[in-house]
């Protein structure tokens, strides 16, 4: 079978790397006693790299692996075959013996210095995830950056994502020559944004925007001006709850809605007329007031801009349907026609 052994993208990958550079590549290999240990190395990243080392050993010596480098980083493995009675240590404490079963994961940290019982056949996948390559991952998800994954020390977990991830992989180490680079790419940028956020609870938009305003300032703020469509609101008063300078909010929340908050007010208030027009109950004028235009003219100019029709059209094209919009009269005026 044909081995990875060159490598397959100058610019972002190579399979062949310096044992000092972290534990994947022929530095896992040598862990492991074993003299090739292929591997695909994601180096899109700003702050550092990702990558996955095939492992696989059919006739191991019994004996220690050979200590791991101690660094902030982590190694989550997929097992590809069973093992019976697994037997690590890690931080100087040995695991819970357990099995191991295909398509199940460990998770190991290795600023703990973990270590295996090197007794059985065994192939497995090596996901290698650096500090800064989980925090480069944080970064671009907009989401604060994790601590560390949590996970018991020796103890498979089923999961289902990183065995399909996984398994998707392992025809790029049969056949490198084949291998798609930016398919491998966002696989392992994927095993990555998996794992930092089922063990380390990363939540993509939980970081404030750069310059914008933070996700509870934001909900806040739309939730004050959404309840006060028809009253009186003042940037003060919205920079006051969010807690930062009037000048402040306002260049925040463009930032992180694209409009200004006058705009976005006159959005919603548009919003909530689509709906109350849909109540023939309502006259044009009582719409308006409710919405809190200033009267129906100032209605009808606002709505108009945002959907393209004055408020009279929009109720008769969704009330009759859009082929009746023919029968207007010429210079039909919804202030004119609509009380």
């Amino acid at each position: 079978m044909q081995r990875a052994t060159s490598s397959y993208s100058a610019a972002s990958a190579s399979v062949r790397e310096d044992a000092s550079r972290g534990a994947y590549g022929e530095s896992l290999g040598e862990i492991f006693r074993i003299k090739q240990a292929p591997a695909f190395v994601n180096r899109d990243l700003k702050a550092g790299l990702l990558a996955v080392t095939e492992v696989r050993d059919e006739a191991p010596t019994l004996a220690m692996s050979n200590p791991l480098p101690i660094e902030d980083a982590y190694l989550a493995t997929l097992h590809l075959s069973d093992i019976v009675d697994h037997v690590a240590w890690e931080a100087g404490r040995q695991y819970p013996v357990e099995t191991l079963r295909r398509g199940e994961i460990l998770i190991r940290d290795l600023k703990r210095d973990p270590s295996v019982l090197v007794d059985q056949p065994h192939h497995e996948l090596h996901f290698y995830l650096p500090r800064g390559s989980l925090d480069a991952i944080a970064d671009d998800c907009d989401a604060r950056r994790i601590g560390d994954l949590h996970y018991a020390p020796g103890t498979p977990v089923a999961d289902p994502v990183i065995a399909g991830l996984g398994l998707s992989m392992l025809h790029a180490f049969e056949l490198p020559d084949q291998a798609n680079t930016l398919f491998l790419d966002h696989l392992l940028q994927a095993v990555a944004t998996h794992l930092a956020a089922s063990f380390g609870g990363m939540q993509p938009g939980s970081r404030p925007r750069r310059g914008g305003l933070s996700p509870w300032q934001e909900s806040r703020a739309k939730a004050i001006i959404s309840a006060n469509l028809g009253g009186e609101l003042q940037i003060a008063d919205l920079a006051r709850e969010c807690r930062i300078s009037a000048s402040h909010f306002q260049r925040a929340f463009r930032t992180s809605t694209g409009v200004a908050p006058h705009q976005w007010l006159l959005q919603r208030r548009v919003d909530e007329a689509r709906t109350k027009l849909r109540d023939l109950r309502l006259s044009l004028a009582d719409v308006a007031l409710t919405c809190g235009f200033a009267d129906q003219s100032h209605f009808t100019r606002v709505f108009a801009r945002f959907e393209g029709l004055s408020p009279g059209r929009w109720r008769r094209a969704h009330e009759l349907g859009p082929h009746d919009l023919s029968a207007d009269l010429p210079g039909e005026e919804d202030g004119a026609h609509d009380a």
